[in-house]
């Protein structure tokens, strides 16, 4: 009789390349970026298209080009400093407790750029060109640590190029659409334990009918002495893809003091493809190699954890934008609401060139979410204004489906602000956010049947900068 296919091997590929279109923990939803415009964000992005005077409307809302002037070239960069630290136990799939640490702090400091040009064409219609990144991430732990077989290094970034229009219908209601392609690409490595591995190998031997029951507390033993328990290896995967999508935007001058606008920006659809790469320790090659166990590989179709190719379709979800302003002659307050349809990440299927690695499907189920923020400008003088906010930004996860990949939680936003104009062509502004977040619930299964019990606790700083040059 045919074996069946080690589910252990098949989890496990997609744990490895999970993180292909699984980049956790920005500084939106999940791994969503808003860090486009340092301005917007001293009002924790209240505003973010209707407050005026910021070329981030390029790719925020492209209608909202109506209310810049002559041509505007402006430079963004925020510094995201993201801090992530877990505390709690690890079991292997027999209940006996993981050594390793508790992976120190799995956070990172990463810039963040944006470049907005927009230029005013005639009285009604303005064009616009940007280069932004939506999407990102960065985490690292420590090696050997507690959850090393649910992660190691993660590293994704998504980068747009985005080509928008807008043309005012009336003196009071523009419309704005864009293109955007959109380029992803991911590191990301895991640890194996090949432990588990070959114990889940002797299990679906079983449970195929290739090996009989009473054997398999033997193999098992045999197993335990070759290849005893910490006998890692470790998983390295490399991808990216090219996609392209598309939004659309309104823009009204409610009165003379009140503005609103509505921005719909598509979901983008890719199909990962990149390298995969092992390491294996020699005991566990051996016993790949032996009589015992090479019998078993041959009937699950070959040999696993071999250099090959994959490929994961992921699509970055489609999202709604509204935005309000008033504006005073000394003041303008505004706020924003952004609802992401992340209910569009249920799964993940990975397809691998070696049959030893089969398709499989990882759940996510994650659900859509709303980010809400209120905040204000008070102008000191014609050169000198200062900005403040507040938001709340809900979380896609849930503890029965998060991982140390995506230890993500509820994030509560205070920011402030300054902008400057020393003349006037050219504006500086400068913008600070901290970040409180949940704490992350984690009880987690890995691939090889590893438990990760405990709580990821998470903050943030945010400090960016930007200059904008009036032509």
């Amino acid at each position: 009789m045919k074996a069946a296919r080690p589910a252990a091997f098949a989890a496990l590929a997609v744990a490895v390349v999970a993180a292909l279109g699984t980049p956790q923990t920005a500084h939106a939803s999940a791994f969503q970026l808003k860090e486009n415009s340092a301005k917007a964000l001293g009002r924790s992005f209240a505003g973010s298209a209707t407050a005026g005077g910021d070329a981030s409307v390029v790719v925020n809302n492209p209608a909202a080009m109506t209310m810049l002037t002559g041509t505007v070239f402006q430079a963004d960069v925020t510094a995201i400093n993201f801090s992530t630290k877990f505390s709690g136990t690890g079991t292997d799939a027999f209940g006996r407790p993981l050594g390793g640490g508790n992976g120190g702090d799995g956070g990172t400091t990463i810039p963040v750029p944006a470049f907005f040009l927009s230029t005013q064409v005639n009285d009604r219609t303005h064009i616009g060109i940007a280069f932004s990144a939506p999407f990102g991430f960065k985490t690292n732990y420590n090696p050997g640590w507690v959850g090393r077989y649910h992660g190691l290094k993660s590293d994704f970034q998504s980068l747009d190029a985005t080509l928008s229009a807008s043309y005012d219908l009336t003196d009071n209601f523009s419309i704005g659409a864009s293109v955007i392609a959109q380029h992803t690409k991911a590191e990301l490595t895991s640890a194996i334990n090949y432990n588990g591995v070959a114990a889940g190998l002797i299990q679906q031997a079983v449970a195929g009918g290739v090996l009989p029951a009473a054997a398999a507390p033997t193999y098992l033993s045999t197993i335990n002495t070759v290849v005893p328990p910490g006998s890692d290896g470790e998983a390295r995967i490399k991808g990216d893809d090219w996609g392209y999508g598309w939004q659309v935007g309104a823009f009204w001058k409610l009165t003379d003091s009140d503005r609103l606008a509505l921005d719909y920006h598509s979901k983008i659809s890719h199909t990962l493809e990149g390298n995969a790469r092992f390491t294996m320790p020699s005991n566990v090659s051996a016993l790949l190699g032996s009589p015992m166990v090479a019998p078993l590989l041959a009937g699950a179709g070959g040999v696993p954890f071999t250099n090959t190719t994959g490929t994961a379709p992921f699509t970055t979800p489609a999202f709604v934008n509204l935005s309000y302003w008033h504006q005073a002659q000394k003041y303008g307050f505004g706020a924003d609401a952004t609802w992401t349809k992340w209910s569009v990440f249920k799964e993940l299927r990975v397809n691998y060139a070696n049959p030893a690695q089969p398709a499989s499907v990882e759940t996510f189920d994650w659900e859509n979410t709303l980010f809400v923020s209120v905040g204000g400008e008070y102008y000191v003088n014609d050169k000198l204004t200062l900005r403040g906010g507040v938001a709340v930004d809900g979380t896609p996860t849930s503890q029965a489906h998060r991982d140390p990949r995506v230890p993500d939680g509820t994030r509560r936003w205070v920011s402030v602000g300054l902008g400057y104009k020393p003349t006037q062509k050219l504006d500086l502004n400068v913008g600070y956010a901290h970040i409180f977040v949940s704490d992350a619930h984690v009880n987690n299964l890995s691939p090889t049947g590893d438990r990760l019990v405990g709580n990821f606790s998470d903050k943030g700083n945010l400090l960016a900068f930007s200059a904008a040059y009036h032509f």
